[in-house]
C-alpha cells in the first residue's frame, strides 16, 4: 500500500470523527433541538490540539532551560571551587606559615589515623601514586607567588591525592558490600540507615581547630564515602549466618506446612532444628540481647537485636544463658536446646525478623563462600574499629 493511499485513508478516518451531530432537550413540555456542525467541531479540537501542543513546546522548554541552568550550575560551582581553593591556599601560605604548617601537620595525622582505621594498609603503588601526582597548577601557583611555602604546598597536593586514592578505595569496598547483601536478598540501604542509628558524641572538625583551614571539597567526599562504606560493611558483618546450633538434622522449614499438634496449615516463621537436650546454642551474628525469658508457645525464648536491624530468635530452650542488655558475639553461647512452649520434642526454633516480619534465615546460613568472605573481612574491620557512642 503506498503512502498517498494511506495518507487518504487517514484523512477519510479523521473526517469521519467530525459530522454534523443533533441533539434535542426536552423541558416544560417543549422539545428544542441543537446541532453542531461539522465545521464548529474541527475548530474546537483544532483549537484545543494547538492549546495542548503549545503548552508542552512551553513545558519542554522550560525544563530543557532549568537542565542547562542546572549544568552550567554545577560546572561554575565546581570551577568556583577550584579556584576558591587555590585563592584560599595562596591567601593561607600569606598569611601566617606557621598556621598552616600546623594545619598540614594536623590534616596528616587525621589521614593517617582514616586510612588506619577503615582501609588498613592500603597497597605501596596507591601510596606512590598519590606522591606522584603531586605537582599541579596549584603548587606551582604557590611556589611562584610564595616561595617559602613551596614545600608545604607540594605536601598538602600529596595529601589531597592521597584523599582521592582513599576516597576510590572506600567506594570499591562499598560496592562489594552492598552486592553481598543484596545476595542475601536484603536492600542496602534500608540495612544501612538502620546501622547508623542511635549515633552521637561533641563535633570534631576534619579539618581541624584553626579558621583558616583549606575547604576542599575532595576530603569531604572522602568523608562521605568512608561513612557510607563504614554503615554497609557494619550491616553485612550484622547478618545472621552462624548455624546456631551444632546439629545438622532440620526438622522443619520456613513456610507454610502442616501443624504437628492439629494438622491444619499453618505458617512457620523459622528453622527448626533437631538435637539432644541440653545441646549449646549460639548466637548467629553480633548483637544485644533485647529478650531473655518465656514467650507463650515460644516456651524460653531469647532475641537478639543485631546493628543492622535485624533480630534473632531462639525458641524452647531448657536453658538461658545471657540477660537482657548483654552485648555478645557472633558464636558465643546464649543458651541450650530445650522443649519448652508448644513443642513435640528436642529442637530448636531459629527466626529471623526484619521490622518485626519474618524471613526466610536459610538464605543467610546457605551463603555461599565468596560472600562469606567479604563478610569475614568487613567484620573483623567492625571488631577492630567499634564506633564511638
Amino acid at each position: 500500500m503506498s503512502l498517498q493511499t494511506r495518507l487518504t485513508g487517514w484523512k477519510s478516518q479523521i473526517a469521519g470523527w467530525f459530522i454534523d451531530r443533533e441533539f434535542f432537550m426536552r423541558a416544560n413540555g417543549q422539545v428544542r433541538f441543537l446541532k453542531i456542525s461539522a465545521q464548529l467541531q474541527r475548530r474546537v479540537a483544532a483549537s484545543a490540539a494547538t492549546v495542548v501542543g503549545l503548552w508542552l513546546i512551553v513545558t519542554l522548554g522550560m525544563a530543557f532551560s532549568q537542565l542547562s541552568v542546572s549544568i552550567e550550575r554545577m560546572a561554575l560551582d565546581q570551577k568556583e571551587a577550584r579556584i576558591e581553593s587555590a585563592e584560599e591556599r595562596v591567601a593561607n601560605y600569606r598569611g601566617s606559615i606557621d598556621e598552616v604548617t600546623q594545619d598540614l601537620e594536623q590534616r596528616q595525622k587525621m589521614l593517617e589515623s582514616l586510612s588506619d582505621q577503615y582501609l588498613g594498609d592500603l597497597p605501596t603503588q596507591t601510596r606512590r601514586a598519590s606522591e606522584d601526582s603531586a605537582d599541579d597548577q596549584t603548587v606551582k601557583k604557590i611556589s611562584a607567588l610564595v616561595p617559602e611555602a613551596a614545600g608545604l604546598a607540594r605536601i598538602e597536593a600529596r595529601q589531597i591525592r592521597f584523599a582521592e586514592m582513599m576516597t576510590k578505595v572506600a567506594l570499591a569496598r562499598t560496592q562489594k558490600a552492598e552486592a553481598a547483601i543484596r545476595k542475601f536478598g536484603l536492600n542496602p540501604n534500608i540495612l544501612a540507615r538502620e546501622a547508623s542509628t542511635s549515633q552521637g558524641g561533641p563535633f570534631e572538625s576534619f579539618f581541624g581547630k584553626s579558621s583558616r583551614h583549606v575547604r576542599d571539597p575532595r576530603f569531604t567526599r572522602l568523608a562521605a564515602s568512608l561513612g557510607r562504606m563504614d554503615a554497609m560493611e557494619r550491616a553485612l558483618a550484622a547478618i545472621p549466618t552462624t548455624i546456631p546450633a551444632a546439629v545438622m538434622l532440620m526438622s522443619s522449614g520456613f513456610g507454610y506446612r502442616s501443624d504437628p499438634f492439629t494438622g491444619a496449615a499453618a505458617m512457620h516463621n523459622g528453622l527448626d532444628f533437631k538435637g539432644p537436650a541440653g545441646t549449646p546454642i549460639l548466637a548467629a551474628a553480633d548483637g544485644k540481647v533485647t529478650f531473655s525469658g518465656s514467650q507463650g508457645g515460644y516456651g524460653n525464648c531469647i532475641e537478639i537485636t543485631h546493628a543492622n536491624g535485624l533480630v534473632t530468635r531462639y525458641a524452647h530452650l531448657s536453658r538461658m544463658d545471657v540477660s537482657i542488655g548483654q552485648q555478645i558475639d557472633r558464636g558465643f553461647q546464649i543458651g541450650r536446646m530445650g522443649s519448652t512452649g508448644r513443642s513435640t520434642g528436642s529442637h530448636l526454633h531459629f527466626e529471623v525478623r526484619l521490622n518485626n516480619q519474618a524471613i526466610n534465615p536459610r538464605k543467610f546460613l546457605e551463603a555461599n563462600p565468596d560472600v562469606l568472605e567479604v563478610q569475614t573481612v568487613a567484620g573483623s574491620r567492625a571488631i577492630a574499629n567499634p564506633k564511638a557512642g
